[in-house]
C-alpha cells in the first residue's frame, strides 16, 4: 500500500514552479506554498535530478 501524497495536493504545493527543476527547488516550493511534512517528505524521497514538468514529479513520487 503505497501512502504517497494525493497527486492533486502535491501539483498544488508545487504551483509556479518553473520546469525543468530540480528536486531540492521542488523541496523548496513545497515548503513556500506550505506543503505538509507527508508531501515534503515524498519529494525529498525522490531521486536527485532535473525534473521536466508535474507529471515526472507525480511519478517519482509514486514510485518510491
Amino acid at each position: 500500500m503505497s501512502n504517497a501524497p494525493n497527486p492533486i495536493q502535491l501539483q498544488k504545493h508545487l504551483s509556479g514552479v518553473d520546469y525543468p527543476a530540480s528536486k531540492d527547488d521542488l523541496v523548496k516550493a513545497a515548503k513556500d506554498h506550505g506543503a505538509d511534512q507527508d508531501i515534503v517528505k515524498a519529494l525529498e524521497s525522490m531521486p536527485d535530478r532535473e525534473y521536466d514538468g508535474p507529471n515526472a514529479v507525480s511519478q517519482a513520487v509514486t514510485k518510491r
